[in-house]
């Protein structure tokens, strides 16, 4: 017997949810159900507790993303799996299909190096800051890069500060004597060692990162391979990663030469001298070197959050790394896992056409304006008119605010999100932020869907 599923909706919404649904042809049965209330997203759990009075032997409820109030609460209370469906009616096919497949995003099999790169010029206090700052954002190991010609007094003072706090550290020098020193004072990984500075591996603990001797020299590697694998010590090879238009191409199928000769060996990718280097957004970066980790099953990246376009990189390389390893073990193409690398642009950013929008303006019988956009602009409405256009200065003669400056204050906020989500190809919701996914620190905190949203400033009376 097929599942039967109670969707609870509003007055305006109750035709577009019933269109929706007979498209989908969904495998299970269902009942809609217009709770008396005009716009679904006003509908909380406390109300629907108290009108709904007849579940139609559902075997779930399906309510409003935007539902607020205590669902759990609410299931007890109709004694019937209530849950969220998506914000947008448009997303509820994507919503039951991703349903069905239950993506997890705890796992990954690829270990972040996080470089601090002047960390000789930084005080113990600010790399331990700078460490957990890396440890936030998925960093497995803090790299701590030494400079050449810098001396590095407190080197040792602050490997073991970072050891204390817990950290997996490894230190990054060319030279051997700092090798050794990190090594001594409890470093977890050397970076970079080649064929002629292999003793260092001989004197201390640390797993050391195995480099070519010279660049491109692919036959140092193999030597180097052979050499420690004859002693059984655990090691990384990393063959590195060019700039582009300096060896990118090159450096890539070298890689992929690498991991055919040496199926099993631990690899590292040095994601930095992309990311860094190039200025396009560092988000696409990540998902395409971490897509190459997953096909190469390359377990480590060294990243670097140097320039100031590159200040998400970490984080970023995070999200890439489980959304690949998803994909992987799901079989799949890396689409429709999550959206959090999708900065600047969205899968589906209008999910009502300029008629659909009309619509719902001809049913709104109050003052307030409501805010959206379609592939033709951007639309705001209330029961005095409908308007439209590219440019916001445009609506400002017609809405007749000038006289309420929090309102016009507030009108002029959403219309430029509105604005900038038409410009880039965003979904635009009112009241809230845009989304830039993983890739801007934002200052409004997540919407929790149990407690209900304060007033703005722009409705508070001074």
């Amino acid at each position: 017997m097929s599942e039967h599923i109670l969707f609870l909706t509003g007055k305006l919404a109750e035709k577009q949810l019933r269109q929706i649904l007979k498209k989908m042809q969904p495998e299970f049965s269902y009942t809609v159900h217009q709770i008396g209330v005009k716009v679904a997203a006003l509908m909380t759990a406390d109300m629907i507790g108290r009108r709904l009075k007849d579940t139609f032997n559902a075997d779930r409820i399906i309510i409003p993303g935007r539902c607020r109030g205590d669902i759990e609460e609410l299931s007890k209370t109709l004694s019937v799996p209530v849950e969220r469906g998506p914000d947008e009616l448009k997303d509820l096919p994507l919503y039951f299909g991703k349903q069905a497949l239950h993506i997890d995003l705890t796992h990954y099999d690829v270990k972040i190096f996080a470089e601090i790169v002047d960390a000789p010029n930084l005080a113990i206090e600010e790399v331990v800051q700078r460490a957990y700052y890396y440890q936030n954002n998925g960093a497995n190991i803090i790299d701590i890069g030494c400079l050449p010609d810098t001396p590095f007094a407190h080197m040792e003072d602050i490997i073991r500060a970072l050891k204390l706090e817990g950290f997996k550290v490894s230190i990054d020098s060319l030279e051997t004597a700092d090798l050794l020193r990190g090594a001594k004072a409890g470093a977890d990984y050397m970076l970079s060692l080649h064929e002629s500075t292999l003793w260092v591996a001989d004197e201390v603990d640390a797993i050391p990162v195995i480099i070519p001797e010279k660049h491109t020299d692919i036959g140092s590697l193999d030597r180097a391979i052979t050499l420690l694998q004859n002693k059984n010590k655990a090691f990384i090879v990393d063959p590195i990663l060019d700039p582009i238009h300096f060896g990118f191409t090159e450096s890539v199928v070298r890689y992929h030469t690498v991991r055919q000769k040496h199926p099993e060996i631990e690899m590292m990718l040095g994601v930095g001298n992309i990311t860094e280097l190039t200025h396009a957004d560092t988000a696409g970066m990540n998902a395409i070197l971490l897509g190459m980790c997953s096909e190469l099953n390359i377990k480590q990246i060294l990243a670097t959050e140097v320039s100031q376009h590159a200040g998400r990189a970490i984080k970023e390389a995070d999200v890439a790394r489980r959304i690949m390893y998803a994909a992987k073990e799901n079989n799949t193409l890396p689409k429709h896992i999550n959206p959090d690398l999708m900065a600047l642009h969205e899968t589906s950013p209008f999910p009502y056409q300029l008629a659909e929008i009309k619509e719902f303006a001809a049913q709104v019988r109050d003052p307030s304006f409501r805010i959206q956009i379609s592939t033709e602009g951007v639309h705001i409405y209330n029961r005095d008119g409908f308007h439209s256009a590219i440019d916001p200065f445009d609506l400002y003669p017609k809405l007749q605010v000038e006289n309420d400056a929090g309102h016009a204050f507030y009108l002029g906020v959403e219309l430029a999100r509105a604005e900038t989500a038409w410009q880039l190809g965003k979904r635009f919701n009112q009241d809230q932020s845009l989304d830039w996914g993983c890739a801007a620190k934002t200052s409004e905190q997540t919407v929790d869907l149990h407690t209900f949203k304060p007033a703005g400033t722009t409705f508070k009376k001074s």
